[in-house]
């Protein structure tokens, strides 16, 4: 009997992370790091999981998006699937209905991404292999079959695609070694919460460097006089070597960012990250202009490939940050690691909610392996949140990730986890802790 997906499952799990201001920034000054979580079950008894990262209110929507799309996948053969995912992405991004609130971006989009990635991470369980390790074992060639270049083809072709894995072979045993041996390097944004105390930011900056890492990130753009200070404290607690980025997430418009970051030179600061509207091509490439020799690094909120294409075409951008749940799953995401490597941009992901440094981290590695063959100028982002939550969780060792050994893209979320912070019915919520409150004062358990 051919083996198929019996069901989709889909949670709304959220985790009260705004009790404690941590993922704060300008334009998420209360988040709850959430998720829709996506579990693929096989007729067989084998299971796939994905997730889509929210920040709390809106994760209902996010959860019934799955469930529009959940039907094109429960009854599909399931080797089929695994062997080629690329054709379930372009059957849920390119349906006719759906595609008409997209198209390509958004709540359906990421929806999209969230069964897509389930189906790579049930293919790399049914393969025995970590999700890095099984895209660095396919050739070129299926490689380049899993990516939708319709848009593209004006940037990179199929064949310089293949030109690009084709050279990146010879040395990816080497690099693989490597990997396993010394891990990945990562940066920290765990000291850099806009609503910590200068105490704790103190405090978590010398934290961070004794625990190895040579590149920490403060979130700016709350109040010019606060950030000033806050990066002298930064600054202080780091040294002169120790590389601080800076993410204004959003919050300014293009003249407002060139001037409040040269109010933040003084203090070196290595990138500004999404210095005004993810949307404005145009804007980051006048910041990048007007701010060289600071970097200008953006991706996290970019909403697909084509955006990524436009942002490399016009010369705006110098850091890409893909994300693994933001686009449309692990293909669209291979996509953009190849227009990176066409242009010479250096990849640095985003990471930090809620299972964003599990499942990025085996897009960055195969990369490493099997694309750009570099960490030079590339790390992966890393806070100290919520891994707990996760059957295999990441790890780090001297401010680097530990390469993933066992099977899967790391997204399973321990199942007692799911059953305390379902929301709103999970005891996390139900019983909320004396004086908890949320965005505007509400209670953190209002939906």
């Amino acid at each position: 009997m051919t083996e198929r997906i019996s069901s989709v499952e889909t949670i709304d799990v959220r985790f009260p992370t705004s009790r404690h201001r941590d993922g704060s920034d300008a334009m998420n000054p209360f988040p709850d790091y959430s998720a829709a979580y996506v579990v693929l079950r096989t007729t067989s008894g084998q299971e796939g999981h994905g997730l889509v990262f929210t920040v709390g209110r809106g994760t209902e929507i996010q959860v019934a998006a799955v469930r529009s799309l959940a039907g094109m996948v429960v009854g599909q053969p399931v080797d089929e699937l695994v062997a080629d995912p690329g054709a379930l992405a372009r059957r849920l991004v390119g349906d006719s209905q759906i595609r008409w609130l997209g198209p390509e971006k958004g709540v359906v989009h990421m929806a999209a991404g969230g069964l897509v990635n389930a189906v790579w991470d049930l293919a790399a369980r049914r393969a025995g292999k970590p999700l890095w390790k099984l895209l660095a074992d396919l050739t070129p060639e299926q490689l380049v079959a899993q990516i939708d270049f319709r848009y593209l083809r004006d940037a990179l072709t199929e064949d310089e695609a293949l030109g690009l894995l084709r050279a990146a072979a010879g040395g990816r045993a080497d690099r693989e070694r490597r990997l396993l041996a010394e891990g990945y390097p990562a940066y920290t944004t765990t000291p850099g919460w806009l609503g910590y105390d200068d105490e704790k930011l103190a405090r978590l900056c010398v934290e961070a460097v004794a625990a190895g890492y040579d590149l920490i990130k403060l979130k700016v753009g709350g109040d010019l006089a606060d950030d000033v200070r806050r990066m002298g404290i930064a600054r202080q607690a780091v040294g002169p070597d120790v590389r601080i980025a800076v993410d204004a997430n959003q919050i300014w418009g293009v003249p407002e960012a060139v001037d409040w970051m040269r109010q933040l030179s003084p203090f070196d600061p290595y990138w500004i990250e999404e210095p005004t509207s993810p949307d404005d091509v145009l804007g980051h490439a006048a910041v990048r202009r007007a701010l060289a020799p600071v970097r200008v690094a953006t991706g996290e909120h970019v909403h697909n490939a084509v955006m990524f294409k436009q942002f490399l075409q016009a010369g705006a951008v110098d850091v890409v940050q893909i994300d693994a749940c933001r686009v449309g799953g692990v293909n669209e995401n291979l996509a953009i690691l190849l227009l990176a490597a066409k242009f010479g941009v250096p990849v640095c992901p985003h990471a930090g909610g809620v299972g964003l440094c599990e499942l990025v981290q085996h897009l960055a590695m195969f990369d490493f392996v099997a694309v750009s063959g570099s960490t030079d100028d590339r790390a992966i982002e890393y806070v100290d949140h919520l891994h707990e939550h996760f059957v295999d969780p990441v790890r780090l060792r001297g401010g680097r990730y530990l390469a993933p050994t066992a099977p899967g893209m790391s997204a399973e979320i321990v199942a007692a986890s799911l059953t305390a912070y379902r929301f709103p019915d999970g005891p996390e919520w139900t019983v909320a802790p004396t004086g908890a409150t949320a965005d505007a004062g509400e209670p953190v358990t209002a939906a």
